[in-house]
């Protein structure tokens, strides 16, 4: 069963996934094996997609604070990606 994608940073997500892929490229894992890791590197592909957006959307929340006249709006990370949906 692969490992839980982890509700860290995008650095941790990271250099997890990159440690699935060194796995994976070594070429020493059964099929069954090799089925599981790549499973978990796509939840972590996918988690580190979602950290991404909501990375782009706090930034463009930032600049269109900023080009409006007024000071730059901080928006906490959680907060801004509830606004995506």
């Amino acid at each position: 069963m692969p490992e839980r994608v982890p509700d860290d940073g995008f650095d941790a997500v990271l250099a997890r996934l990159r440690k699935v892929v060194e796995h994976l490229e070594a070429g020493q894992l059964s099929l069954e094996d090799s089925l599981t890791a790549y499973e978990e590197g796509i939840g972590l592909a996918r988690r580190g997609h979602e950290l991404l957006d909501g990375a782009e959307h706090r930034v463009e929340l930032l600049v269109a604070g900023g080009a409006s006249g007024g000071s730059p709006l901080s928006v906490p990370l959680d907060e801004a990606m509830t606004d995506e949906s």
